[in-house]
């Protein structure tokens, strides 16, 4: 594994993954190269977790195959006629009204609320179990109330879908291959 240090003028020192075998410690130009060593020595647990993480992720965009240019416009037009029912069904729960919906191929989000009510959805939510979607929209309209995660947000999330942390946590786990696979080249 290499290792590259950089010091800089920061006050705190950081590690961060850049590769499989690229790390990078970030420090103050006042540390020590023993101090730095012990940092890294303290965190390497967290360096092994992570680069397995990583390297685990990597061999399975392998075998992610993205799908065509005519496959995404496809679940692009079926999300223009789902997507839109299930805003308009939890609305009402939630309590909201809201503008107009787009439908997007983002890379890294699944929803977004405007200030102005304007949502947005990610063509890969056709790509996700129901309940999935579901959390998904609910989020979105909840930030109709609360343009923020706060406590008060999270409450109303939770009001509307008690067992929302579920579905969140399946996004945490396996959004990131559905992403992949919307990604054509």
């Amino acid at each position: 594994m290499n290792i590259k240090i950089i010091k800089s003028r920061r006050k705190s020192i950081s590690l961060q993954i850049k590769d499989v075998d690229d790390v990078v410690v970030r420090a103050p130009y006042r540390m020590s190269q023993k101090e730095i060593k012990e940092f890294i020595d303290k965190h390497q647990d967290w360096l092994k977790k992570n680069l397995e993480k990583l390297s685990k992720e990597r061999a399975e965009e392998e075998v992610i195959t993205p799908l065509s240019e005519t496959e995404v416009r496809a679940l692009a037009d079926r999300a223009c006629k789902i997507i839109p029912e299930r805003v308009e069904y939890f609305a009402s729960k939630v309590g909201v009204t809201y503008g107009r919906i787009s439908i997007r191929n983002q890379k890294t989000r699944w929803g977004s609320c405007s200030s102005k009510g304007n949502l947005n959805f990610n063509v890969g939510l056709m790509l996700v179990p129901p309940e999935v979607m579901d959390y998904v929209v609910v989020h979105e309209l909840c930030h109709c109330l609360e343009m923020n995660h706060s406590k008060k947000f999270w409450e109303e999330v939770e009001r509307v879908l008690p067992d929302y942390k579920v579905q969140e946590k399946w996004l945490k786990e396996n959004g990131n291959k559905i992403i992949k696979k919307i990604r054509f080249t």
